[in-house]
């Protein structure tokens, strides 16, 4: 919350000198002194945007797995979400958690399984997580988290079955039903902070590609008009089902230890500690360290100097790359 800022009016005094020989008359006003006191600007806090209607601070967040396979594409509503982590799972294919605040889409997905990592994601969030079913050690693990949660067992018609894709890739979510359903905290609590500034220890970048294994290595390039980064994989660019160019204006890459193996099944993401990282914002890179001293703490991403990395208000996406991989940039 920024603070207030009082705009005071300083009085102004006018002073006058008789023409009478060893007397002088002063006269003295002074003017009302007024302070105005202006509210701060409400913003959302999942994107640092501004929220004038404050309907983001009503709604908890709602996080949904989707599906991230070839037959997946084109996701529905991946667009409008506020943060996206992008994590790896057996085989070393990849699996998205689509975190909703600001946009509440009516079909969401599809919607696919539980992992272990989902836990450490969604722990500082909390809200409601939705997902369709899973091994049930990872479904263990999600019951461990402050999330009210659904899936197709209990999630009626807020979950449902599309005609226009065969089964495992036909599963959608009703976010603007499920938003509805009581999660908290009420609006969640920030994951990073933003700044309009271009960011310190900063390097300009042009596209920089993820290199997740088997056949799921992600790029992204700038695009000066939306000053956002386009997204591509499989070698083509990421639309959505709406034909809309997937674009965040965020990418941050975390170089995490898979527990248990990458692309080993059962394996999870450790978000507890710290590592390297690299922040992608307004056309550059900074070179960053992830920290995190617990579960309910958000991550937290410095520069060299120790100084918390402002990002661009707007979306982001989150690489959970194994440490064993890397990023290729392109300046």
């Amino acid at each position: 919350m920024r603070r207030a800022i009082a705009v005071v009016l300083v009085s102004l005094t006018a002073l006058g000198y008789g023409a009478t020989a060893g007397r002088a008359d002063t006269t003295s006003t002074t003017a009302p002194t007024t302070t105005t006191t202006l509210r701060p600007r409400p913003t959302a806090p999942l994107t640092g945007l501004p929220d004038p209607t404050r309907i983001t601070s009503r709604r908890p967040a709602v996080t949904v797995k989707i599906d991230n396979t070839y037959d997946a594409h084109p996701q529905y509503g991946i667009r409008q979400a506020d943060v996206v982590y992008e994590e790896i799972v057996e085989g070393g294919i990849t699996r998205l958690a689509a975190v909703f605040n600001s946009a509440a889409p009516a079909r969401v997905g599809p919607v696919r399984s539980v992992r272990r990592t989902d836990r450490e994601v969604v722990y500082p969030l909390g809200g409601i997580f939705v997902f369709s079913g899973g091994a049930q050690y990872a479904i263990d693990s999600i019951k461990t988290a402050p999330v009210k949660l659904f899936s197709e067992a209990n999630a009626g018609a807020m979950m449902y079955r599309g005609s226009n894709r065969p089964p495992p890739h036909n599963l959608f979510a009703n976010v603007s039903l499920l938003i509805r359903q009581g999660g908290r905290p009420r609006p969640p609590r920030a994951l990073f902070t933003y700044s309009r500034s271009a960011p310190k220890f900063s390097t300009p970048v042009r596209s920089f590609t993820v290199g997740f294994a088997s056949g799921y290595a992600t790029s992204y390039a700038w695009n000066a008009k939306t000053a956002s980064w386009d997204r591509s994989i499989f070698g083509a660019l990421d639309r959505d089902a709406t034909g809309r160019r997937v674009s965040p204006q965020n990418v941050i890459v975390m170089y995490v230890h898979y527990l248990g193996g990458v692309g080993v099944e059962g394996a999870q993401a450790q978000l507890l500690g710290s590592g390297v990282a690299q922040v992608f914002t307004k056309h550059s890179v900074v070179r960053a360290r992830w920290s995190r001293g617990s579960l309910r703490q958000p991550i937290v991403y410095r520069n060299r100097r120790g100084q918390v990395i402002a990002l661009t208000p707007g979306r982001t996406w989150v690489e959970l790359l194994d440490v064993s991989e890397h990023v290729t940039e392109v300046r």
